[in-house]
C-alpha cells in the first residue's frame, strides 16, 4: 500500500521524487524504490522523519512498536503530519507515540494499487483544517477520501477495507454459473468482471440508488427478476451483511 501511494503521489505530481525520502531496511527494495522512483532512500527511520511536512507510517501493526525504537519522536518537527495506514492502530496508541504531533488514521482498501480506491481518515486530538486538506490530497492520489469519527473504522474496515474480498468471491460465483450453463470460463470470467466493474461505474456515473438500477433492469416475468428471486431466497442481501457484521466484531477483537 505504501508504494501504491508513493507511485501515483509521483505519477500525478503531488509530490517531486526529490521531496521524498522513504526509509526501507532492505537493501534490496531500497535499490528497486531509488531506481523505479527516483526517490531518496535510507535505511535509517529518523533520517526519514526529519524536516518532512508528511510521515507515512505504513508498516504491518505488529512491528510498530520495533519501528518506534529507531526513532526519536522528539526531534521529528511537532509540525510534522503523521499519517498512518496501520490496521487496527487506534489514535490514542497512535498519538501516545508521538504526543506532539497531529496523527490522522487512515484505512485505504486494495483497489487503491490501481487508483481506484476509497480511503476512511479519522483526525486526532490535534489534526486542523489544513492538516485535514494535506491528509485529503495525499489519499485523493489512490482514489476517494471520507471523513468518519474513529469508533466507525471498524465499520469501514468490515466495509471498504475487507469488501474486495466479498467481491471477488461474488465475482467467482458468477463466473462459477455461467461455467454451470455451459459458458466457457475463460468468457464466464469476462462476462462476470466486466459486469460488476460495469455496473459499479454506471451507479458511480449515474448517482441512481442501486434499487433503482434493478427497478430497471427487471422486466416483469423476465430473467433478471427470477434470479432475483432466487437471491432472495437464498438470503444474499443478509450473507453480505452478516459477513460486514462479522468482519466488523473481528477487527474490534484485533485492534483491542
Amino acid at each position: 500500500m505504501g508504494e501504491a501511494l508513493l507511485s501515483r503521489l509521483l505519477r500525478q505530481g503531488t509530490y517531486s521524487p526529490d521531496a521524498v525520502m522513504v526509509s526501507e531496511p532492505m537493501p534490496q527494495r531500497r535499490d528497486y524504490l531509488a531506481q523505479e522512483y527516483g526517490v531518496q532512500t535510507s535505511a535509517d527511520n529518523q533520517a526519514a522523519a526529519i524536516a518532512t511536512e508528511v510521515l507515512l507510517i505504513a508498516v504491518k501493526p505488529q512491528i510498530f512498536d520495533t519501528a518506534l525504537t529507531t526513532l526519536t519522536v522528539d526531534a521529528v518537527p511537532s509540525t510534522t503530519l503523521v499519517l498512518s495506514i496501520l490496521a487496527g492502530t487506534p489514535l490514542a496508541r497512535l498519538e501516545a507515540a508521538f504526543p506532539a504531533h497531529p496523527v490522522v488514521r487512515a484505512m485505504p482498501n486494495t483497489p487503491a494499487t490501481v487508483g481506484a480506491g476509497i480511503t476512511a481518515i479519522a483526525a486526532g486530538d490535534r489534526v486542523q483544517a489544513h492538516h485535514l486538506e494535506t491528509a485529503q490530497k495525499v489519499f485523493q492520489a489512490v482514489g476517494e477520501v471520507v471523513q468518519v469519527p474513529e469508533h466507525l473504522m471498524d465499520a469501514v474496515t468490515a466495509l471498504s477495507g475487507s469488501g474486495p474480498g466479498y467481491i471477488a468471491v461474488a465475482i467467482e460465483a458468477l463466473t462459477d454459473g455461467g461455467v454451470a450453463m455451459g459458458l466457457p470460463r475463460t468468457i464466464a470470467a469476462q462476462l462476470a468482471l466486466q459486469t460488476v466493474r460495469g455496473t459499479a461505474e454506471l451507479l458511480h456515473e449515474t448517482g441512481w440508488h442501486p434499487a433503482e438500477l434493478k427497478d430497471r433492469v427487471t422486466s416483469p416475468g423476465g430473467t433478471t427478476i427470477a434470479g432475483i428471486a432466487q437471491l432472495e431466497a437464498s438470503g444474499f442481501r443478509s450473507a453480505f451483511i452478516e459477513a460486514v457484521r462479522a468482519a466488523c466484531r473481528r477487527s474490534q477483537e484485533l485492534g483491542s
